[in-house]
């Protein structure tokens, strides 16, 4: 198969396994209305966390981390391995197709066509990929990551201060072309971050909470509250 081929059915597939918007499915399939609605409006597991549920958050950060992760996956395996130059440095068929679709399964996941390419940040997205490709510099990440979060109680500028980490670290830890592909991530992450950056520097920017938004809290008393008109009226009806 060509390799124009290989990298194209690689790219479809990432994007459209990042795309399954788990945040978004999880809160509606338990009733706490749509994500989107409350707290930054973003479909991550930060924003999941501001709805109380510690569990859905934790399954949003699983899912969301493994869908570009067993897409990087799935293309090494299925791919050919043979050698391939990419800007000149020496790489595999396989190694490629892994890289191209775990980082379009972090771009699936920031801008998915069902939800009119409005998705999250990819954090969790991007760790997944770098923990299925190269597992030590995601354990790096990880760690820059708890230490900003546990010092700063930030999880925006955790997230931005692993991004930054990331691509110096992996320059001397990994092969160029694996470089080339974290920082493109990374870079994005951080871009996507933009309205928390200014947050940040102008101390507007919301801690970590394990507790429900105001928002979150409305939403599911009125949801509630029509969840029980709606049964008294099926009652009088029957």
């Amino acid at each position: 198969m060509d390799t124009t081929v290989i990298f194209t059915l690689s790219a479809l597939g990432g994007y459209l396994l990042g795309s399954i918007p788990f945040g978004l499915v999880l809160t509606r399939l338990c009733g706490l209305g749509d994500i989107r609605k409350i707290g930054s409006g973003n479909i991550g597991a930060t924003n999941v966390l501001r709805t109380g549920r510690k569990d859905l958050a934790l399954l949003t950060v699983l899912l969301d981390a493994f869908k570009a992760g067993i897409a990087a996956l799935i293309a090494y395996h299925l791919a050919p391995e043979k050698f391939y130059l990419f800007f000149g440095f020496v790489t595999t068929t396989n190694i490629m197709a892994s890289l191209i679709a775990g980082f379009c399964g972090v771009l699936g996941h920031n801008f998915p066509i069902w939800l009119k390419f409005k998705g999250g940040k990819g954090v969790a997205s991007a760790f997944g990929f770098i923990l299925f490709t190269y597992w030590p510099l995601a354990l790096v990440a990880l760690g820059v990551w708890l230490v900003v979060a546990f010092r700063s109680k930030y999880s925006s500028l955790s997230a931005i201060m692993a991004c930054v980490a990331v691509p110096i670290v992996a320059f001397f830890m990994v092969d160029p072309v694996y470089t080339a592909f974290y920082t493109a991530i990374a870079l994005l992450i951080i871009i996507r971050h933009h309205a928390n950056i200014y947050r940040l520097l102008h101390g507007q920017e919301s801690k970590i909470s394990f507790k429900k938004s105001e928002k979150a809290e409305k939403t599911e008393k009125s949801e509630k509250a029509q969840t029980s008109k709606s049964t008294k009226k099926n009652k009088k009806k029957k």
